[in-house]
């Protein structure tokens, strides 16, 4: 194990309005309240919180493919210059949602600090949905349905180019793990695209250290690491209801920590999202409180 002491920075961004259902951007908030940045330092992590992105209130008028479109590449265009500021200091940018669209910034602002060193990223998206819809196939024009494909370079030129360059990811180094709510239009991407896949069939198969240790493997083969964009609905309902988008059969508690400690221990962590943590769809606070623990396990945090 490495004795370099880890970095983080914490970037807010209470963004919802890439979703259809309105909440989420309490999500920094709520994770924050549950002793996110305590636990941290009780790691032994330098922390950083650079606070919340400045996010508009309500909601523009949300019409047609790509709804919302504008607002939320201000945004992602905001968060991707944060991420890129915090690779560049050497610390790991963990972003706290908000909605899924928020991606397309970090991630990209991820990689453009890689890319200007000569190297590449790689990226597990933990999620019940693929989020792999274009503004032509989705069908509600929610942007959080789509920000796997505008990395991966498909659908909007402008979402797809943030930081001047597409794609942000190699799709043999993209990993998707825990989906099992997909549009059939979307299928078709995800099929075409050249990521792998493991499903919840295929969790229920081999098991979760088993995926995540191939999924590690993969994402990180030929790259300066991987980022971890991990929506808080991949976790089953029971466990986790305080999201937007649920869908019953998702991860236990014990898998999606496991994931996590088996990041953490692969030390090949360069980002990390939390999102879809909506407070107003929680249960005594038990969506944060698990999202907090979740970032960190995957910053070191062992059972003993």
């Amino acid at each position: 194990m490495s004795g370099k002491k880890k970095s983080a920075t914490i970037i807010g961004v209470p963004l919802d309005f890439g979703a259809s259902k309105r909440g989420a951007s309490g999500g920094p908030a709520a994770i924050r309240r549950c002793n996110l940045i305590e636990g941290l330092e009780a790691l032994d992590v330098e922390v950083t919180d650079a606070g919340d992105l400045a996010v508009p209130k309500a909601a523009p008028a949300a019409k047609g493919k790509l709804k919302n479109g504008a607002a939320i590449l201000k945004v992602c265009s905001a968060l991707e210059k944060l991420t890129y500021e915090a690779v560049a200091n050497g610390s790991t940018p963990i972003t706290l949602g908000g909605d899924h669209s928020l991606a397309v910034g970090s991630v990209s602002g991820v990689a453009r600090a890689h890319r200007d060193k000569g190297r590449k990223v790689g990226l597990i998206w933990v999620d019940a949905h693929a989020d792999m819809n274009t503004p032509d196939s989705s069908p509600s024009g929610n942007v959080h349905g789509m920000p796997l494909a505008h990395l991966l370079g498909m659908g909007s030129r402008d979402f797809a180019r943030l930081g001047g360059f597409a794609p942000k990811v190699d799709p043999r180094n993209v990993v998707l793990i825990g989906i099992r709510d997909v549009d059939r239009a979307e299928a078709v991407n995800i099929r075409s695209s050249g990521v792998r896949v493991f499903s919840m069939q295929e969790i229920d198969r081999y098991g979760m250290g088993v995926v995540t240790e191939q999924a590690i493997d993969m994402a990180g083969d030929g790259t300066a690491g991987f980022h971890l964009s991990f929506d808080i609905d991949s976790v089953d309902p029971g466990n986790a209801p305080g999201t937007g988008t649920i869908k019953r059969g998702g991860l236990t508690y014990r898998e999606s920590h496991l994931l996590m400690e088996l990041v953490a221990d692969s030390e090949r962590l360069v980002g990390l999202d939390l999102v879809e943590v909506n407070p107003l769809e929680d249960t005594q606070n038990a969506t944060a409180v698990l999202a907090s623990e979740l970032i960190a396990s995957a910053l070191g945090k062992n059972i003993y």
